[in-house]
């Protein structure tokens, strides 16, 4: 019957209108809002947060701030048996603990750095600030600043793994190293400058998320 056909057209026009109002249907030709794009460097920063971070056996370089693990620095011996980085709330938190440096008794002596006979463990470092700066969209380089008490500063380079389990870090302190940005080369390639001479060492500090 006219009738019928006529109430059903208005019920099923009724329930097109509902639909979108209720955003279950598509209405007209207007497409949804494209979501807003995050910054790299900002994605390095929340990929990060709330994860604990360990560097330890052969992940651990041979020159760690661009000094040989082997050398007697005394209070700046570069060598480590195990280090652990967590992060949260914007901080970086790095606990390390020295491994044990034979046959190198005196300052500037060199001998051979065990790294797997724990020593001492130092009290922990937390960033008064840090900067992630100039990163590439897949975060396979960045550039990165840390900034702790008393003035103690790392800068150089790092990149983070698709799947945001591993971090690598070629750090240096602040003033002693030139080349060491994404502008000049991945992580780890030979484009630095340490005390000025090229440095020929792995200052590359590899951290698996636990």
């Amino acid at each position: 019957m006219p009738g019928g056909e006529n109430r059903l057209m208005k019920k099923q026009l009724l329930s097109a209108v509902m639909l979108c109002t209720l955003g279950l249907a598509g209405c007209g030709d207007e497409a949804p809002p494209a979501p807003t794009p995050v910054d790299p460097n900002q994605k390095v920063t929340n990929q990060l947060e709330g994860k604990t971070l360990v560097m330890q056996g052969e992940n651990i370089p041979s020159h760690t701030n661009g000094y040989s693990e082997n050398v007697n620095l005394e209070g700046f011996t570069q060598c480590y048996n195990k280090v652990v980085m967590t992060v949260a709330s914007g901080n970086f938190t790095v606990t390390s603990t020295l491994g044990t440096l034979r046959d190198a008794p005196g300052r500037g002596d060199v001998g051979t750095c065990d790294n797997a006979a724990a020593g001492v463990e130092l009290a922990p470092l937390i960033t008064t600030s840090y900067r992630i700066e100039n990163a590439r969209e897949d975060l396979s380089c960045f550039d990165v600043t840390f900034n702790y008490p008393a003035g103690f500063t790392q800068e150089g380079r790092g990149s983070l793994s698709a799947d945001g389990r591993t971090l690598k870090l070629e750090l240096f302190v602040s003033q002693q190293a030139i080349g060491h940005r994404c502008a000049d080369g991945e992580v780890g390639s030979r484009t630095v400058t340490f005390l000025g001479e090229p440095f020929t060492g792995n200052a590359v500090q590899t951290y698996i998320a636990q």
